[in-house]
């Protein structure tokens, strides 16, 4: 017998037994062990023979990894003297890996023991595991140091201990999570399986014992991790660097099994996003994408002041640069904490234009990657197609997820919002979030399974919030239709999804209660939001084009949505026919019939508390007449409920395209290539198109502000910024943020209820001056008028009034010396009014 890689082997099946009759195989690989090894030896064989009626007939096999010591001579003696010994030997030292991998591939028995060559775990803890083996099922029970019942006799050095530790941590997380020890010496296999991992396994270090178990869990074999006891031994060939040396093998391991059509498929999505946003990367300095309003200078801002006051120590959920003096409530607004904290070094060092492009490009990328991965392994992947009694599809399940992945990643909602809103276009967590969910209904690891949901949901709350209330909505849609559709499978997942999600939320609840109270109830909070008329869907939406697909046009979908950020529904007139053809045709599927349940229902409520009936005049209650008014909800633009369709959409698409693909007719195959391709070429999205923004003033850009605001001075900006123009922001967040606003484009409170409005309370002299900027005519100005302006220059503690150059500028001038009985000078590009004192008077009141 010699096994692969060209080692000798010494010996033959015991007692003449047949390998098919071999029980055990016991397999110790050793390097320079001659002093060791024959005690080790005479252990095993002991403790074997003394219960032959439990273990039969058994092999022992003894692999000398290249030693240069008598290693291989003291084995070969042991051999000699017991034909149940095995001697395998390689030429060189090759690693535990090989010589592991050697040994068990020249086994026979029908389980297969592993066990270092100095025995820090007793032979005799063979017996609980054995026993565990057979009583859990399992294909692998493995020795574990970290199980909170073993026993350690004898312990490492202190610090050598704690370094392992780190080690194996980091090893558990980067391959094997929920595992305490991989790395303990003594493990019991089922053979047959043992053999297989071993088979197809390719490391010769010490991350062999990770990819065997990876293997195991991978194929879907039960692993039990059980106590046992374990001394240290001196002389030991194991050091804290071998922990690294694992990590190194283990990245080498999962890069080379990265499979092609991943990396195609990841390396497409990058360049799909890059090809979308070329003409603002071409100028990052003065590059404005054209249909974002102001919102690019408002995400900007958020990027800028996020790093500012991190930098500074500052609290990142509050601060006093907009809405002079009051402040800006930023948790209450859509800051993406948990991407612009991250990337506030790349904010300082290259400016928040660049934080906001990468943002858009690389979010877009991770977003459709990460439904690529879901629709993989839940959907179209092998795994998958086993679970649902399908055959093998090679790489063509792969190609198929990657165009559900692009339908739900790249579909006109979210090409709209990629405009503006990189929360409603970055969702990478989503996919992470539906998995895990998944993960708890199948009940195996409830406990480590719902503390990542609760983690990831977490996460999620600093990128997005309204995103995640939708994903909930969708996926409780989806859980409640499949459900209906197979009670046989809600009955078994239920209780662990239950628990799962209580876990989740344990763990979930205790890391955002501090930020949500600042959210709700600290300074600038609010209740509610007025979002205005005509925030539902119209019904044609759902069949147009929108102006960024390849056969759309803005005066097409421009009348059927609110703007241009929140086309939140055309998917266009083919895909709905393809899609409802392909329900029709297999609405028998639970998983078609549960997600195009869902689709419909979410496309439902999106058009609002009231449906206009077609043909007339007439309107009747829609579903989310009752839902709208619900806590959480009443915040949700009911139109963006429609988003929830286009993953769910894609995942349809998926499964019908590895269908096309698997009849034997190729007149069947291009039939369904060609009907994928008519229905989603017209919703390719095109470039996003970019302007040049204006240019920041002199007066800012070369400090000249500082000669007119004294501390805690703001800068008022005419007409002062808001949601429709937001220049200022890109001033501060150009500059540092050396001087407040007064106004901004925020969310904040309005009223005696505290409702959310975009922008600043407004005040009177602010009203005053964007009527004269929108129609060019200068309103009567008398003393009331002027006492009403030193008011709310008080009330914004002003210190200076600055007019740059804009549209109506020369009645806005006159409109502002009027109302300020003082004639402006030009500085630094603007026009610039001193008004510190007129502010200390309006503080100190009248006369």
């Amino acid at each position: 017998m010699t096994p692969a890689g060209g080692a000798a082997t010494v010996g033959r099946p015991a007692d003449g037994a047949e390998a098919g009759e071999i029980r055990l195989s016991v397999v110790v690989p050793a390097y320079n062990e001659a002093e060791r090894l024959l005690p080790t030896l005479r252990a095993v064989r002991d403790h074997l023979d003394a219960d032959p009626g439990r273990w039969g007939p058994w092999e022992l096999i003894v692999v000398d990894d290249g030693s240069t010591d008598d290693t291989a001579a003291v084995a070969r003696t042991a051999a000699a003297d017991d034909p149940r010994i095995q001697v395998v030997t390689t030429p060189h030292n090759r690693g535990k890996g090989h010589a592991l991998r050697q040994g068990v591939l020249a086994s026979y028995g029908r389980r297969v023991l592993v066990t270092d060559a100095d025995l820090a775990t007793p032979v005799e803890e063979l017996d609980q595991l054995d026993a565990l083996l057979t009583a859990e099922d399992a294909a692998a029970v493995i020795g574990s140091r970290a199980h909170p019942d073993s026993l350690i006799d004898v312990h490492q050095w202190r610090g050598r201990e704690w370094l392992g530790r780190a080690g194996n941590l980091l090893i558990r997380a980067v391959a094997v999570p929920g595992l305490r020890d991989t790395q303990c010496g003594f493990k019991l296999f089922d053979g047959e399986r043992a053999r297989a991992a071993f088979a197809a396994s390719v490391l010769d270090g010490w991350a062999i014992d990770v990819e065997i178990l990876r293997h195991f869990r991978r194929s879907d074999w039960s692993v039990v991790e059980a106590p046992v006891r374990w001394s240290h031994r001196s002389g030991s060939k194991v050091g804290p660097l071998d922990y690294v040396r694992v990590l190194g093998e283990l990245v080498k391991l999962r890069t080379a099994a990265v499979n092609r059509t991943d990396l195609l498929v990841g390396l497409a999505f990058c360049l799909v996003s890059f090809i979308l946003y070329k003409d603002l990367w071409a100028d990052l300095d003065r590059g404005y994408l054209k249909d974002a309003g102001q919102d690019q200078n408002q995400w900007e801002w958020f990027f800028a002041v996020t790093a500012d006051n991190v930098v500074n120590f500052r609290n990142p959920l509050f601060t006093h640069a907009q809405n002079a003096p009051d402040g800006v409530n930023l948790m209450a607004n859509t800051v993406m904490l948990g991407l612009s904290v991250p990337l506030t070094p790349v904010t300082l060092l290259l400016g928040p234009p660049v934080t906001w492009a990468i943002v858009l490009t690389f979010g877009l990328t991770a977003t459709a990657i990460a439904w690529y991965w879901l629709i993989v392994r839940r959907i179209t992947g092998p795994a998958a197609r086993a679970r649902a009694g399908a055959g093998a599809a090679g790489n063509g399940h792969r190609w198929a997820a990657a165009l559900g992945a692009a339908v739900a990643a790249l579909a006109p909602p979210m090409i709209s919002h990629g405009n503006a809103h990189p929360n409603f276009l970055v969702l990478f967590v989503i996919p992470l979030l539906i998995d895990r969910a998944l993960r708890l209904c199948e009940g195996r690891r409830v406990v480590r399974d719902g503390i990542v949901l609760g983690l990831l949901a977490a996460y999620q709350i600093f990128i997005g919030e309204e995103p995640l209330l939708l994903a909930a909505m969708g996926m409780l849609l989806f859980a409640l239709f499949y459900a209906l559709l197979d009670r046989e499978a809600a009955r078994r997942s239920w209780r662990p999804l239950l628990r799962g999600t209580g876990i989740g939320l344990a763990v979930c609840l205790p890391l955002v209660a501090g930020p949500l109270a600042w959210q709700f109830f600290g300074p600038q909070s609010y209740s509610g939001v007025l979002h205005g008329a005509e925030t539902f869907n119209s019904p044609r939406a759902f069949l147009e084009f929108a102006g960024r697909s390849l056969f759309g046009t803005d005066e097409r979908a421009d009348p059927l949505a609110m703007n241009r950020t929140e086309q939140n529904a055309f998917y266009g007139w083919p895909l709905i026919a393809l899609v409802a053809g392909i329900v029709i045709q297999w609405w028998h599927r639970t998983l078609i019939a549960a997600l195009a349940l869902t689709a419909g229902t979410a496309a439902l409520l999106s058009l609002g508390a009231e449906i206009p009936v077609p043909l007339t005049d007439l309107t009747v209650p829609g579903p989310w007449a009752p839902l709208g008014k619900a806590p959480l909800l009443e915040a949700v633009i009911e139109s963006r409920v429609a988003m929830i369709c286009a993953p769910a959409l894609g995942m349809i698409l998926a499964v019908a395209a590895v269908r096309f693909a698997e009849p034997p007719l190729r007149t069947v195959r291009v039939l369904g290539a060609a009907a994928l391709t008519a229905a989603l070429l017209p919703i390719v999205p095109t470039p996003y198109p970019v302007r040049e923004r204006s240019a920041v003033p002199a007066f800012v850009t070369d400090g000249t502000y500082r000669d007119y605001l004294g501390p805690g001075e703001s800068m008022v900006v005419v007409p002062l910024p808001s949601p429709g123009g937001a220049d200022a922001l890109h001033w501060q967040s150009t500059t540092g943020f050396r001087f407040p606003i007064a106004g901004g484009y925020f969310m904040g409170p309005w009223g005696p209820d505290d409702l959310g409005i975009y922008g600043a309370v407004p005040r009177h002299t602010a009203n005053l001056l964007n009527e004269v900027r929108d129609s060019g005519r200068i309103p009567d100005i008398g003393p009331l008028q002027r006492e009403q302006a030193r008011a709310d220059l008080a009330d914004w503690r002003a210190g200076v009034v600055v007019l740059p150059p804009q549209y109506n500028e020369e009645p806005l001038q006159a409109a502002l010396e009027a109302l300020l009985e003082r004639p402006g000078k030009w500085d630094g590009g603007v026009l610039v009014w001193d008004v510190g004192d007129l502010a200390r008077q309006g503080r100190a009141g009248p006369g």
